[in-house]
């Protein structure tokens, strides 16, 4: 048999799906900051709520 192939699997799979409306200001805001530091939405969202909940600490 030969190995199995593709991509390897990650240590903390991303498996939630969450849906979120934006008004077109804060779209373009969020697309603005991830052209600027060359992050996707997601990842920009994620850092988002980190920041919030280390606040809350």
């Amino acid at each position: 048999m030969s190995p199995r192939t593709g991509r390897p699997k990650s240590d903390n799979p991303k498996e939630i799906d969450v849906k979120v409306r934006f008004d077109k200001a804060t779209n373009n805001r969020l697309l603005d900051y991830c052209e600027e530091h060359n992050i996707t939405r997601a990842e920009a969202i994620r850092r988002g709520v980190d920041l919030l909940l280390e606040q809350k600490k």
